[in-house]
């Protein structure tokens, strides 16, 4: 089945950085899009980042210039590189998988908290 297994958050001060990992199996990863959401307290989810089976990449304004999306397609894992972190990006991160292809992320993982302090 398919499983989406997150890792890398923690405690950071602002202007600090996380790499964020997540582990993908039970489908084509290669061919997948992957992207991150995150979450926080009182608000909705909001998308962060995409990056296509092909390698194309889209960020959300608010973290272009210091997120970074990438893959690596023989690990079946996707990572967020988050540098100058904030404290507005305090948030549970998930990971996310469109596996069937419809452009809609089907699939998510568990989630990783992430906190940034002043």
């Amino acid at each position: 089945q398919v499983q989406l297994v997150e890792s890398g958050g923690g405690l950071v001060q602002a202007g600090g950085s996380l790499r964020l990992s997540c582990a993908a199996s039970g489908f084509s990863f290669s061919i997948t899009t992957m992207g991150w959401y995150r979450q926080a307290p009182g608000k909705q989810r909001e998308w962060i980042a995409h990056i296509t089976g092909s390698g194309i990449l889209n960020y959300r304004d608010s973290v272009k210039g210091r997120f970074t999306i990438s893959r690596d397609n023989a690990k079946n894992t996707v990572y967020l590189q988050m540098n100058s972190l904030k404290p507005e990006d305090t948030a549970v991160y998930y990971c996310a998988a469109d596996v069937l292809n419809r452009r809609v992320f089907d699939s998510w993982g568990q989630g990783t908290q992430v906190t940034v302090s002043s």
